[in-house]
């Protein structure tokens, strides 16, 4: 696998962090209610070792507890939606998802399927020949 390092932060610049990593997921787009929710549309997210991940500033970083299975990181200044942490699913514990959108610069990444789509808005169709999952 190739080391992937990136490097990201909130709107207003006060949340910064930091992923090193030879186990970045693939780049996905979810579409449950939670994300519509938490993002204002369907939420992408990568996910890669919490050990992998270095916070940088975090002083206005919060934690919302949007279920018994995760929570979900956000900057309390300007509320940037950032971090999702399946710290109550065996298959998440160890990792924590972030948003592409907060990357600096170029990614190099793309989409590269939509899960939750059983769920998704009413007000929009998939329309780019991605896999699609019902729930994950």
């Amino acid at each position: 696998m190739v080391m992937v390092k990136l490097s990201g932060q909130c709107l207003c610049g006060g949340v910064k962090f930091a992923v090193k990593t030879d186990d970045l997921s693939i780049l996905d787009l979810c579409h449950c209610s939670q994300c519509r929710r938490w993002s204002g549309h369907a939420w992408a997210g990568l996910n890669a070792p919490i050990d992998a991940m270095t916070f940088i500033d975090d002083a206005p970083l919060k934690w919302y507890r949007s279920s018994p299975q995760a929570r979900r990181g956000f900057c309390g200044d300007c509320g940037s939606s950032l971090f999702w942490q399946g710290d109550g699913l065996e298959q998440f514990k160890d990792r924590i998802g972030f948003s592409p959108a907060a990357i600096d610069g170029p990614t190099g990444l793309t989409l590269r399927e939509h899960i939750f789509v059983a769920d998704k808005g009413d007000y929009y169709d998939i329309a780019d020949g991605l896999p699609q999952k019902q729930t994950i």
